[in-house]
């Protein structure tokens, strides 16, 4: 399956050139256009897409360029039935009209969804290609040999409570064909009397659960604390969790997207329907010892770190190196405006500081900085 972008196809991890007229695409070779389309993507992707036909110009291999610049990729904006606007009143994310909009994919690289350099000398290339073809230069050595990027980094508006779920564990997510995650949320904004639910409360048995769960009552059975911005939580993969309504996140995780969809709050999703629940799954996942944990405490600068990621709150107040120490950093910017090599970001923005980089933060801002 692949992915369109405005002006690139990209399909089978390579990045084709597309050439626009009124009635759609035109085509240079039709044979080799049908083939990509093809492997591109399915009978139901194409309607969505609305495409029609494409010029396959040539592939397109990354640019050489000197890696001392910050790497800004396209945000991919997802629609959820408690999404709302506010990554666009507050960060100015052009949004999809009339649509509640409940994340925003800052990083990602996946087969079904793939982050594009925004501009700049590679602007259209993808994170994956960067990841397969340029990784000790860009991400620096001594990472993960996996096949895609880590780490996946998002922008969440919550208007809306989510669903309460949990991710699983490596043993179960084997069992059941998904994958492994383990996140981390930090409280970007929030509104009215936000808070999130994570673990179980003291004393709850499975049974207890169970029963409760029958009974829609489940809701009473787990940790619930208010959340303020600057907050932060751990959520480890069998950690049961939901975020609360008004709360705006920024949340990194490992690169998965399976969850387990245990109680949804007997609300219907966009289609109107009650949202699939993921029952057997969740019951296996859920660590029914994990009873009230807490907010994160910092440590120094640190929020949180574990063995998938580090990430660390810095103030920064005139001139800071970003301190890559040979390794790649995702800087997001929580407030104010942050310069790096003479561009200027500002608040809700994420951009990547190559390996090789030796480039300064500079300015009166606070922000998050995530590696490995």
């Amino acid at each position: 399956m692949g992915i369109r972008t405005p002006d690139l196809l990209i399909a089978n991890e390579t990045l084709y050139q597309l050439s626009y007229t009124p009635t759609g695409f035109r085509m240079a070779d039709l044979e080799q256009a049908r083939r990509v389309v093809k492997a591109a993507f399915t009978p139901e992707i194409v309607p969505r897409c609305g495409l029609a036909c494409v010029e396959v110009v040539a592939p397109l291999q990354p640019p050489r360029m000197s890696l001392t610049e910050p790497i800004v990729f396209a945000p991919l904006f997802m629609e959820r039935v408690w999404g709302g606007r506010r990554l666009e009143s507050l960060f100015g994310k052009s949004l999809p009209p009339g649509r509640p909009v409940g994340e925003s994919w800052e990083l990602v690289d996946r087969t079904d969804c793939q982050s594009v350099v925004a501009d700049g000398p590679l602007r259209g290339t993808t994170l994956h290609e960067l990841w397969t073809t340029r990784r000790g230069e860009i991400f620096g050595n001594g990472l993960p040999d996996t096949p895609r990027f880590p780490l996946l980094f998002k922008l969440l508006d919550c208007e809306d409570r989510l669903s309460l779920q949990v991710h699983p564990p490596p043993a179960v997510a084997e069992r059941f064909s998904g994958e492994p995650k383990t996140e981390m949320w930090f409280i970007f904004r929030t509104s009215g009397e936000s808070s999130v639910f994570a673990g179980l409360k003291r004393g709850v048995t499975r049974a207890q659960f169970t029963e409760a769960l029958e009974r829609g009552e489940v809701a009473a059975l787990v940790h619930r604390m208010p959340t303020r911005a600057g907050d932060a939580i751990f959520i480890p993969n069998g950690r049961l969790h939901a975020i609360g309504e008004g709360n705006m996140i920024f949340e990194v995780q490992q690169n998965s997207d399976t969850t387990y969809r245990v109680f949804d709050w007997n609300r219907l999703g966009l289609d109107g329907k009650p949202r699939q629940l993921h029952i057997a799954e969740s019951l296996a996942s859920i660590d029914f010892d994990d009873a009230e944990p807490q907010l994160a405490e910092p440590q120094g600068e640190t929020v949180v770190a574990c063995e998938y990621f580090r990430v660390e709150r810095w103030a920064i107040a005139g001139v800071r190196a970003c301190g890559t120490a040979e390794r790649f950093a995702v800087i997001t910017v929580l407030e104010g405006d942050v310069e790096c090599a003479g561009r200027r970001f500002t608040p809700g923005t994420s951009f990547l500081v190559p390996a090789a980089s030796s480039a300064d933060l500079r300015g009166t801002a606070t922000v998050l900085r995530t590696t490995i």
